[in-house]
């Protein structure tokens, strides 16, 4: 009776659920047979998982190797024999200065780097009360303007500075103005961007091989309603230094870490062969996404690696960019999770065509899965969320997938940036180096442990360094007009 009375009791506190009772034969001796069966076939899916992600797992050597072959490509970029065929470019931007606290005065900043336009008017008071006000008004570029001609996209760029100028009443006013152009450029001097190549789905003709302020300045006398003193066109890795350069003078590093990755420095003027004169300082986009173009660091691509570059718009080419950046790092956890189910340790086994889909798997879901926050009920909603059906055990693999890729990105990207403060302490001949880098970009400010691993790689590989890591504030806007007006007081002063 006891069966009967257990079974009526179980029915009448749960009676949703259907529960069914069934004799166990042979407990003891089957039971724990299975036990052993169920844990040989664990320990054998941990050993394929592991083997999967040991790649990523970067020794102390193994980033020290990294961060001197950076060194050597930084120095290969920067002399006249060999900065042709250097995978990190380092560009001269013709910024010679961070901000000294006495700028001062009205600038205009443009920013053009998406399917969005800004124009802001910048107000920065110098002195006790130094302040930086900003003002800006964003713009929309339709798909036929940005793939229209050039003279199209100009004229576009020159309504908006006009209808912001009668929205501000300034427009008799012949204001300076800093350019952020956030697309591949060569610069002739601070203020002569020659376009290399559109990205973000830009595609104007005419522009490809020409000078942007050129092409700015012909729009503007076009429209002859007002004018303007185009004094510097810039990219926002400069901009994000200058910012932070103007809240703490120690700042002479730049660092994006977003959807993109790239540093700029303040290099001596007698290490840049590329560029006359040496005196003084000047500031180096380096363009380290291309780092290893030349297969210096092949030996710590994994097959994951691969397959994203090869899969990508522009195979071959920004390798390190593509180990370190957002815009990739979901699509190597994508690559990863179709081995493991490939091999019956994810999702029963089902690639799903969702799984199937490149870019499904967004940064900004890594940096969701990674939370300390989340529960492994909430990373399993996240994945259904993408269309994949996913049991306990397949979150836990998936959350440490993510977290073997996202921090072998972060080790990457302090063995370069190491590499970078340890030539700023032997430019400066001392033997402790404090130093500061501003920082923007999405991995660093959003993902739960980026930030902290980099730093720490950064302390590891460069003990001789201390290094400051300061969040930027705008840097493609409020940057641009610090470059602005650094540059009119080094122009003031050189008159003087």
């Amino acid at each position: 009776r006891y069966a009967k009375r257990l079974h009526k009791v179980v029915r009448r506190l749960v009676p949703n659920c259907d529960v069914r009772f069934l004799l166990s034969v042979s407990g003891s001796g089957k039971g724990a047979a299975m036990v052993t069966a169920v844990a040989y076939r664990l320990a054998a899916q941990r050993k394929q998982i592991d083997a999967a992600l040991a790649p990523f797992l970067l020794s102390l050597e193994t980033l020290r190797e990294v961060k001197d072959k950076m060194r050597t490509e930084l120095e290969y970029g920067l002399k006249r024999e060999t900065q042709a065929s250097a995978s990190v470019k380092m560009l001269p931007t013709y910024v010679c200065g961070t901000p000294d606290g006495t700028e001062k005065g009205k600038f205009l900043a443009l920013d053009l780097g998406g399917t969005n336009f800004r124009v802001l008017l910048v107000k920065i008071r110098s002195g006790r009360r130094r302040s930086v006000q900003m003002y800006n008004k964003i713009f929309a570029i339709p798909l036929e303007i940005m793939q229209g001609t050039g003279e199209e996209l100009f004229d576009h760029i020159v309504q908006c500075i006009a209808d912001f100028l009668d929205y501000m009443g300034i427009k008799g006013a012949r204001l300076p103005l800093g350019f952020t152009f956030s697309f591949p450029c060569r610069q002739a001097s601070i203020d002569k961007g020659t376009l290399v190549g559109w990205t973000k789905g830009f595609k104007a003709t005419d522009c490809e091989g020409e000078d942007v302020v050129d092409m700015l300045r012909e729009a503007i006398r076009r429209r002859n309603e007002f004018d303007l003193d185009i004094v510097a066109v810039v990219n926002d890795t400069v901009g994000t230094m200058m910012t932070c350069g103007y809240e703490d003078p120690n700042c002479e590093i730049g660092l994006i870490a977003g959807t993109g990755s790239n540093v700029c420095y303040m290099e001596d003027m007698k290490n840049i062969e590329i560029v006359e004169g040496n005196e003084g300082k000047m500031c180096i986009n380096t363009e380290w996404g291309g780092f290893g173009d030349n297969g210096c660091i092949d030996n710590i691509r994994t097959k994951y690696d691969k397959e994203v570059d090869e899969g990508s718009l522009n195979p071959g080419k920004q390798r390190y960019e593509k180990m370190t950046s957002g815009m990739y790092l979901g699509e190597i956890v994508r690559q990863i999770l179709i081995d493991l189910t490939k091999q019956g340790l994810l999702f029963r086994g089902q690639i799903s065509e969702s799984l199937r889909k490149r870019g499904i798997f967004e940064t900004k879901f890594l940096s969701q899965i990674e939370s300390d926050r989340l529960a492994l009920l909430q990373v399993r909603r996240i994945l259904q969320q993408l269309g994949l059906d996913s049991t306990c055990d397949d979150s836990i693999i998936v959350k440490e997938v993510c977290g073997a890729v996202s921090k072998r990105a972060a080790q990457l990207c302090g063995a370069g940036l190491a590499a970078i403060v340890e030539k700023k302490r032997e430019n400066r001949g001392v033997e402790h180096l404090q130093i500061t880098v501003g920082v923007d970009g999405t991995l660093y400010k959003l993902h739960p442990h980026f930030s902290r691993v980099l730093r720490e790689t950064v302390k590891e590989l460069a003990p001789q360094c201390d290094v400051t890591f300061m969040l930027s504030e705008d840097g493609s806007g409020k940057g641009a007009a610090l470059i602005t007006a650094v540059a009119k007081r080094l122009h003031n002063v050189g008159q003087k």
